[in-house]
């Protein structure tokens, strides 16, 4: 039987699994184990895990998690196709103690930062002979340049960086996506030098991916493509900008600091030993 991911969100918490999960999922490249109890995927050698509210505290957890570790016909995590890393979104205190009952140690922290959204735009200047225009939808030209640049910008970024061409038009097919949200900044040559994508959904607008292209780079296009962005929330009655970094990418919290960002919430992921 089929189940509802969706309907194991709660108010407050975390989304427990990532869009390339769900999108994983409809695409039928994901495990799916559990019922409308609890349920854990298990894609590419990761895991995520949520339990229904009225079943925390009753074991369900730890028999997910023994369940997903004995895919492909064994019982340790290196069997088959049983994950070797887990996420713990929120970092929730009963995540961390699953984590350690199964001898995981936590290797990556992804943070998420907040930011109240002006009530007045800000200027969005750009350097000379470059321009912000929309992203068109399902357009090859763009869709092409996009995923250049993506690639390039997120090289060495183990989930960003690999995004496909699918992976793009599923988004394109969600309900919350927006061309006119997809900012893309050409340089003089009509080149994409650069992208901010927001992610409007709950009243909350995410900086969903900001990229710069790698040769330029430390010329300041990061804090133009921040106020397009920020720009485009403003006046749409949102609660307040978000987006997610890396625990250990200094220069790029350094940049979001700047812009007004502070620490919001924490996702860890584990991995076994």
């Amino acid at each position: 039987m089929a189940v509802a991911l969706d309907r194991f969100a709660v108010p407050g918490e975390p989304p427990p699994f990532s869009d390339q999960t769900l999108i994983d999922v409809r695409a039928g490249r994901a495990t799916v184990l559990g019922d409308e109890r609890g349920v854990a995927v298990v894609r590419d050698g990761e895991l995520e895990l949520v339990v229904g509210l009225e079943e925390r505290g009753r074991g369900l957890g730890t028999a997910l998690v023994t369940q997903a570790l004995a895919l492909g016909g064994g019982a340790a995590p290196a069997a088959g196709s049983a994950p070797r890393r887990a996420w713990a979104h929120g970092d929730h205190p009963a995540a961390r103690a699953l984590a350690t009952r199964f001898g995981w140690t936590p290797v990556r922290t992804l943070l998420q930062l907040r930011a109240p959204i002006p009530a007045v735009a800000p200027d969005v200047s750009v350097p000379d002979g470059y321009s912000v225009i929309a992203f068109r939808a399902e357009d090859p030209a763009d869709e092409a340049d996009w995923l250049a640049l993506n690639a390039a910008a997120f090289a060495h970024h183990p989930e960003q960086g690999r995004m496909t061409l699918d992976d793009l038009r599923a988004r394109e097919a969600d309900g919350w996506f927006s061309a006119e949200d997809l900012l893309l900044l050409r340089d003089p040559s009509g080149s994409l030098a650069g992208s901010c994508w927001l992610k409007v959904e709950g009243g909350i607008g995410e900086f969903y991916a900001v990229a710069v292209r790698p040769d330029l780079q430390g010329q300041g296009l990061g804090g133009v493509l921040m106020r397009a962005g920020t720009a485009r929330l403003t006046g749409r009655g949102l609660e307040a900008a978000a987006l997610y970094v890396e625990g250990d990418n200094e220069p790029a919290l350094a940049l979001y600091r700047r812009s007004g960002f502070v620490q919001h919430a924490i996702d860890v992921q584990y991995a076994a030993a």
